[in-house]
């Protein structure tokens, strides 16, 4: 996950009278959007880049997949503006020079083809529903319906995602509410209805929340 930022009140982060609808839909919610202000995300990260990105950190440390991540940037001139062609000639060998494991090198192969190739058009995502844009990304190997979900948060900057396997968000979940146990979807999906068409905001809130407990918790 991100690192968290809080900004002032006055920042235009969210549509007029979102936290307002968070507040009066849920008490929890209320009581923390009063305890930490306005928490927000970063919500534009290059898509092509994100989706690098996201098989790179793929059950791997924050720390071993930005050490990863830099090794992997450093083979194009580019940097971060790298595309699907220049990935598509880069190796296996190579990629798994920098640290890719031998099926993460296979899914950046598969990725850039698919980018390249048009069958996963990064220019048409925003114009689709987030169900849509899910089946687009989740056709590339590698790429999973959380890593998708992830992309529709900080690359689409979609508002009303519930990433209910996230494990942070069901441990921010478990803290705020005092729950015995992590969650189950289902249960979060209930307990997320009223959050609706906010409940990408809701997800941070529990996400900072978690963050900010002592680190026994």
């Amino acid at each position: 996950m991100e690192e968290n930022r809080t900004m002032e009140q006055t920042t235009p982060a969210y549509p007029d009278g979102a936290l307002e609808h968070l507040r009066a839909a849920d008490p929890v919610l209320a009581r923390l959007i009063d305890e930490y202000g306005l928490v927000v995300r970063e919500r534009d990260r290059p898509p092509f880049y994100a989706l690098m990105s996201a098989i790179v950190g793929q059950q791997i440390s924050v720390k071993a997949a930005a050490a990863i991540m830099a090794r992997l940037l450093a083979l194009f001139p580019a940097g971060r503006q790298v595309g699907p062609a220049e990935l598509a000639e880069v190796s296996i060998e190579q990629l798994r020079a920098v640290g890719l494991s031998a099926a993460k090198a296979a899914y950046m192969h598969d990725l850039a083809s698919k980018v390249a190739g048009g069958q996963v058009n990064l220019e048409q995502l925003p114009g689709l529903d987030d169900e849509a844009a899910i089946g687009v990304l989740t056709s590339v190997k590698g790429i999973g319906r959380w890593t998708a979900e992830m992309f529709l948060i900080f690359s689409l900057g979609r508002l009303d995602v519930l990433a209910v396997d996230d494990l942070g968000l069901r441990a921010g979940i478990r803290l705020a509410y005092g729950m015995d146990e992590l969650p189950k979807a289902a249960a979060i999906r209930a307990l997320a209805e009223p959050w609706r068409p906010y409940r990408t905001i809701a997800t941070f809130y529990f996400w900072h929340h978690l963050h900010n407990m002592p680190l026994s918790y």
